[in-house]
């Protein structure tokens, strides 16, 4: 029931953010009836859902977050059905032409395939351009997200170094939330804790299991909740500095990304730790930039493809991709030593049914397979 509240809690958080002018400026400013078209970023991973959209100016259109039930199908259908909605209330949806489909995050290739997108590229790819278009001096990204952190180094726009740990939790958005809950502290107020301490406590920080049974100890030893929580945030950051951050040039102007960066205590104790100020995306862009990075990838592609072919068309369903049943099944080669995990994903065609077996299922992508045997994209 806690976890069910605090999911909510950051909805409406995420929500108010989306209520922003400065976010619709664009669409608003439109003559009636002109059509808009725009490009769509979705970014999918083990704890959220982020859709974006731009226009052919690049201003966001429009935006959401939604909490992942564990399941990026019906995820993303349910994320198209808010969008759809959000639309259809400020008017717009009639006049909204959706030109491309971009897709990252974890589940990019699952999503393409059931929203029919036209590129999937990594989160280091969608985070670095997106950070580079919203400030082009960057030259360190800082990112930590629901289940892993990540650290990509730039030089002159182009990405020259990254690193990612997603093997231990410790320091990402879902081990803070699980401290937030233990503590009876609401996630949004994570960060105002630990700026209000006035000492900070050690824990150990390297991991996660370790980090709560130091906290407990602390809290009986009679440190008050402020201390241990900036105590915390402090080891996080010596944590992923020392781990995804070991041997990278780590060098200023620094953009820090992904949900943790609403956290203010870790704020300060990156800037404390690498003696610079640390930027962050305003408006609650932090938590979007990999949608907003394959927005931006997905406009290019289209702008590079018509530019060569003069010919461009979007591979997305539309939005009747949320009355349609899909089915993913798994199987291991067996051609090579490799035994590749193989994933196919089928469409049904609910229109098109067989008295004996029912609707006809559709191939719409195959992927897993390392030399391409398999592959359907």
């Amino acid at each position: 029931m806690e976890k069910q509240e605090m999911g909510e809690s950051k909805s409406m958080a995420v929500s108010q953010l989306q209520n922003d002018s400065r976010l619709h400026q664009s669409a608003l400013n439109k003559e009636k009836g002109e059509i808009i078209n725009v490009y769509m970023g979705i970014d999918i991973g083990s704890v959220s859902l982020k859709i974006l959209l731009l226009d052919e100016n690049e201003e966001i259109i429009e935006r959401l977050w939604l909490r992942n039930q564990g399941s990026p199908i019906e995820s993303s259908q349910e994320g198209l059905k808010k969008l759809r909605k959000n639309l259809d209330d400020k008017g717009i949806l009639d006049k909204i032409r959706i030109k491309g489909v971009g897709t990252t995050g974890s589940a990019r290739y699952l999503i393409k395939s059931v929203v029919g997108g036209d590129i999937a590229k990594t989160e280091i790819i969608a985070h670095a351009v997106a950070a580079s278009h919203y400030f082009p001096e960057v030259r360190t990204i800082l990112e930590i997200g629901g289940q892993d952190s990540k650290i990509i180094i730039l030089r002159n726009g182009i990405v020259a170094d990254f690193a990612m740990n997603s093997v231990c939790a410790a320091g990402t958005g879902s081990f803070l939330d699980h401290q937030a809950t233990r503590l009876g502290i609401p996630i949004e107020q994570f960060g105002d804790y630990a700026l209000r301490a006035k000492e900070s406590v050690m824990i150990a920080g390297r991991c996660g299991v370790f980090a709560e049974s130091d906290m407990i100890h602390k809290a009986q030893m009679g440190y008050n909740k402020e201390s241990i929580i900036q105590g915390l945030c402090d080891a996080l950051v010596r944590n992923y500095l020392n781990n995804v951050g070991k041997g990278k040039e780590i060098e200023s102007p620094i953009l820090f990304q992904g949900g943790v960066a609403f956290n203010q205590g870790l704020i300060k104790a990156f800037e404390e730790e690498l003696k610079t100020k640390i930027h962050v995306p305003k408006d609650g862009l932090n938590i979007m930039m990999g949608a907003y990075g394959a927005a931006l990838l997905v406009k290019e592609e289209a702008e590079r493809t018509f530019k060569i072919t003069r010919e461009w068309n979007t591979k997305f369903r539309g939005f009747d991709v949320l009355n349609l049943d899909f089915e993913t099944k798994a199987f291991q080669c067996q051609g090579c030593p490799n035994r590749c995990e193989v994933i196919s994903v089928y469409m049904h065609n609910n229109n098109d049914n067989d008295e004996n077996k029912g609707p006809k299922k559709e191939l719409v992508a195959r992927w897993g397979d390392r030399c391409g045997k398999w592959a359907v994209y």
